[in-house]
């Protein structure tokens, strides 16, 4: 029997099918797009219905006279590129290239990259869809069409080199309008007040709800020191409530939950998560295995777990944790309107393989993020977690305080797989309706209401995913361009626009209005996702968006004037050690650096190195900030190599009053606390 060539676009999944497929198959791998627009001019035919001009990519020609070469061997070739738009369209120019009837069965498609996948799919080929094809088409060319026609607009009018983007300017804007917003925000005081109650050898906190039904807001102190005089020492028991609450988990993953979750638990880029999620999905060699595809295809935005997986998951759950951890009925979850419900969620390929079992098969990062995979998976499908829990409402010459706590009653799924924002036990004495307490202490407490939070790289995945704009292929790109381009930065976990982006923000919404508005933008995706249906055409959705694009371009070459944007240098008494110039502070891409005033004469620069006022808890000298490689803070001593503290967490000079060890400071639930450096010690105080 004659090979069969199978061609999928990188070597890591070539090495994985090829175990599979033994050998009357050869498998290739075309390294991803083999043909794209050129990079030297437009490349779009815009006179002849936008027909893209399409040029192998630089370095791929010997590459494909090999597939070339292998294709005319072999009696039939399979195309196994990803299961999405972009897979369909490198599939579709392979085809192309190779001279595949456009009428053969040449595709392939799987999910997952285990050998019943694959297998099942090469005795199940495909036409290459041309919906599909047409609606990456789309995009590429609406994309091309805004970077090259806008930005030469931003090069003239405020600096060569800018850039405009279809979505990434959108993503900008969010920033920018976050940022106004935070500015703009003007602070409200409020007070609240918490009594501590006594009955005998039972205390209880308890914090002021209202006054009889009606809610109290408490604006200034004086308000507060009236009500205060208004409560008596007595605070009888009006009402005490016992109730059960349950709580569902959440559904699998899908790429934003994924890329969110990544964030928070691991601290994870979007792009760290996506390039450790495709080594799990193209294949890991497992020890007594081989090599073998960990998780589903990892860029989805569907909920959907297929019959045979949740099977899977039923087994493993009864068998492991018994029949009351499994739910009444098999939990299914739904996809989000305008969601693609083609891939199925992001799952393991077998529940079987446990996080422990593969550890050893894994490195950290593959471990840690396999890990959050497989539980979220597996506590999808288990039985809800139950509370047993109490509200108590005291009152007091009118004045109604409320209590409540919360009990674990039954783990459910809990057992597996915990968010951030789990609760933890809140154990209130046993109390009875008509008992009567007396006042210990009144704490009165002023605050002032907080400006919106900067967006970081897990909420403006999620700020994009809610208004419909990109797609799960393309949100870790979003961000990566963004900071690339320097109209973000990075300050601490947070994105901040820098006074570029903000002016080419407010450029593009005064000349491109629709390139960066919101609904524009998402009713774009929608008509791709039109397109991918069949249920528009490619190129009147392109017309649809040129036409009135380009009478904005002649408009804002002829009104707009040049805008100046100086960098802002701070000037230190730092000497550079090559010239004897003042050094200033830059930011680069990972932060503040010390540089040479004196550039490019002078190219000198060093490490900024910023003392935060805390001593080193090991030997005393100063604490400073410093960034790893990747760009990330932490925190080490000055005095390093003969002292080597660091920490990523923030220390202070603060002692634990439980052990007298360092307190650091953490962000826990959009709270900034100090927490104990002995993890058993477990104190915890508010900052």
């Amino acid at each position: 029997m004659a090979q069969a060539l199978v061609i999928v676009e990188s070597p890591a999944k070539a090495k994985t099918i090829s175990k599979f497929l033994g050998k009357n198959f050869k498998v290739k791998a075309s390294m991803g797009h083999i043909r794209d627009l050129p990079k030297s001019q437009l490349g779009v035919d815009i006179e002849n219905n936008y027909q893209p001009k399409y040029i192998t990519i630089r370095g791929k020609g010997e590459l494909i006279e090999e597939l070339k070469k292998e294709a005319k061997k072999c009696s039939k070739v399979y195309i196994a590129t990803d299961p999405d738009r972009e897979g369909e369209a490198i599939s579709w120019h392979l085809a192309n290239i190779l001279g595949i009837d456009q009428d053969e069965k040449c595709r392939i498609e799987f999910h997952e990259i285990t050998k019943n996948a694959v297998t099942n799919a090469i005795k199940n080929p495909r036409n290459i869809n041309m919906n599909l094809v047409n609606a990456q088409q789309a995009r590429r060319i609406l994309d091309r069409l805004v970077g090259y026609e806008i930005s030469p607009v931003l090069w003239k009018k405020i600096k060569w080199g800018l850039s405009a983007g279809r979505v990434q300017s959108v993503a900008v804007r969010l920033i920018c309008d976050r940022e106004k917003e935070i500015r703009e925000f003007i602070p409200e005081e409020y007070w609240t007040i918490t009594a501590i109650l006594k009955n005998d050898n039972r205390v209880i906190e308890a914090k002021l709800a209202s006054k009889g039904e009606e809610k109290i807001k408490i604006s200034n102190e004086s308000q507060a020191e009236q009500i205060i005089k208004d409560i008596n020492d007595i605070f009888r028991v009006k009402e005490v409530k016992n109730q059960e609450r349950r709580k569902n988990p959440l559904p699998p993953f899908t790429t934003s939950t994924l890329q969110q979750e990544a964030y928070k638990k691991l601290n994870f880029t979007t792009k760290k998560t996506m390039q450790i999620a495709q080594q799990l999905y193209e294949g890991i060699d497992i020890k007594g295995e081989g090599t073998v595809g960990l998780i589903t295809y990892m860029r989805t935005d569907s909920v959907r777990i297929s019959d045979e997986a949740k099977d899977m998951a039923k087994n493993f759950i009864l068998n492991t944790f018994g029949q009351n951890y499994l739910p009444q009925v098999n939990r299914n979850y739904k996809t989000k309107g305008g969601a693609q419900d083609a891939h199925e969620a992001i799952r393991p390929t077998s529940v079987l393989r446990t996080p422990e079992k593969v550890k050893d098969s894994l490195n950290n990062d593959q471990y840690r993020l396999y890990k959050l995979i497989w539980e979220r998976f597996v506590a999808s499908q288990m039985a809800d977690a139950i509370f047993d829990t109490i509200s108590i409402e005291f009152e007091s010459n009118g004045y109604i305080f409320k209590s409540s706590g919360s009990v674990l009653k039954f783990p459910g799924y809990l057992s597996v797989y915990k968010t951030d924002e789990e609760e933890q036990d809140k154990i209130l004495p046993d109390i009875e309706e008509g008992e009567v307490f007396q006042l210990d202490k009144i704490e009165p407490k002023q605050h002032f209401t907080q400006p919106p939070s900067r967006y970081t790289e897990a909420t403006l995945v999620k700020a994009l995913e809610e208004y419909g704009i990109g797609r799960p292929s393309t949100y870790a790109p979003i961000i990566s361009t963004i900071l690339e381009r320097k109209y973000v930065i990075r300050d601490k976990k947070y994105l901040k626009p820098t006074e570029l982006g903000e002016i080419v923000t407010e450029l593009l919404k005064e000349y491109f209005a629709d390139i960066v508005d919101v609904d524009f933008t998402a009713e774009m995706e929608s008509k791709l996702d039109e397109i991918e249906r069949g249920n528009q055409n490619w190129i009147d959705i392109v017309d649809e968006f040129y036409k009135p694009l380009k009478e904005k371009i002649k408009l804002a070459e002829e009104k707009l004037d040049k805008i100046k944007v100086e960098e802002k240098v701070e000037e230190t008494n730092i000497k550079c050690e090559k010239c004897g110039r003042n050094m200033v502070v830059k930011s680069g891409k990972f932060g503040k650096f010390l540089a040479c005033p004196g550039y490019p004469e002078c190219k000198n620069a060093k490490p900024l190195i910023e003392e935060i006022n805390v001593l080193c808890p090991l030997c005393g000298s100063k604490i400073v900030i410093k960034r790893s490689k990747t760009g990330k803070i932490f925190y080490g001593c000055s005095n390093y190599p003969e002292c080597n503290f660091a920490s990523w967490n923030k220390p202070t000079n603060k002692k634990c009053p439980k052990c007298g060890k360092i307190l650091y400071e953490k962000k826990q639930k959009d709270k900034n606390v100090l927490v104990c450096e002995d993890k058993e010690c477990g104190y915890i105080e508010e900052s």
